[in-house]
């Protein structure tokens, strides 16, 4: 009976680990974000990999690597750039070109590959127009002060997810801060808490469709899916003051343990059929690839995200920390 069960037992064995070696393990790739659930799905259906859905946030997600450097889960991560770029500076992440790469812009990705963009937003307000109980869409930073929206405007924390850090980088910019100056956008925070606000950790997607959160500070692509996808009465603004449009950014981790595997799904993200995907959940594709015309018309107007502009990306990676210090001594 015993050397029956022997081969029996290794051949278990053996079709556990083949099971293992399937699948690929991706932090901060949650389903209700960035339209994964249909990237992961596709990534199943392309390749045959198996990626189960991740609820972390960036800056959760940079911790993990931090934490499991000596013995590495994940195979890949998904982030804003700034916690890409820190992941690299800290050793984190490993150099790979996935195919496409020369069709990344320059300042889209890091010159050795230790990390890349594959989509970017715009930072504005994803408003619940019937959760405002007759009140009017706020148009700036400014009117999210008043207190007619006490209790009602949502932010994620800027001192730990990046879409938090993002807005954080935003209203200081349009308040007239810099990235060596944050006193602005701490002041802005500071009153903030005044209005009694919302900050949850992770997406926040779920609560403004309920009307829990009748007001948050994300991009534009969550709005717009929200409004033509789940058809909810949800209106995008870009603030009258400006914002900042960023990308988000993935990197193959630091041996990996489905290095592969992990190279498999990030040449996915980059293909053709992977940038369609974002483009259709209303971002931005980091390739020149055309974005559908029924996707484009249902964007605001091109005046309108004039309005938006960029940041020198390392240094909005560089002073993140000090930045985080601050707002959590200052503010939270």
């Amino acid at each position: 009976m015993k050397r029956f069960l022997i081969p029996v037992l290794a051949a278990l064995t053996v079709a556990g680990a083949q099971a293992q070696a399937a699948d690929a393990i991706c932090y901060n790739c949650p389903p209700e974000w960035a339209d994964w659930a249909t990237a992961l799905k596709a990534i199943k259906e392309k390749t045959g990999i198996t990626v189960p859905g991740d609820n972390k946030n960036s800056g959760q997600a940079l911790a993990s690597l931090a934490a499991e450097r000596k013995n590495p889960v994940a195979d890949v991560v998904y982030y804003g750039v700034s916690f890409g770029i820190q992941a690299a500076k800290d050793g984190l992440v490993q150099a790979y070109k996935p195919a496409h790469w020369d069709q990344i812009p320059a300042g889209m990705k890091d010159p050795d590959g230790k990390w890349f963009a594959i989509h970017s937003g715009t930072l504005g307000f994803m408003v619940n127009v019937d959760a405002l109980g007759g009140k009017p869409v706020p148009a700036s930073w400014a009117d999210l002060l008043q207190p007619a929206y006490r209790g009602m405007v949502g932010y994620l924390d800027p001192a730990s997810a990046f879409v938090g850090y993002a807005g954080a980088v935003a209203v200081n910019q349009a308040l007239g801060g810099s990235l060596d100056d944050f006193g602005p956008g701490i002041a802005w925070f500071r009153k903030m808490q005044q209005n009694q606000p919302i900050v949850p950790k992770q997406t926040a997607y779920a609560r403004v469709l309920s009307g829990e959160i009748p007001i948050l500070v994300d991009y534009d692509f969550n709005a717009y899916r929200a409004k033509y996808k789940d058809g909810a009465n949800v209106v995008f603004v870009i603030p009258a003051e400006g914002t900042v449009a960023v990308p988000y950014v993935m990197s193959l981790v630091n041996d990996a343990p489905h290095a592969v595997n992990g190279r498999r799904v990030l040449d996915f993200t980059l293909s053709d059929e992977g940038q369609a995907i974002w483009a259709r959940a209303y971002l931005r594709p980091v390739r020149a690839a055309t974005v559908p015309p029924e996707v484009q018309a249902r964007f605001l107007p091109a005046s309108e995200y004039a309005r938006a502009g960029t940041v020198d990306y390392g240094k909005m990676a560089e002073v993140q920390r000090a930045f985080a210090e601050r707002y959590a001594k200052e503010v939270q």
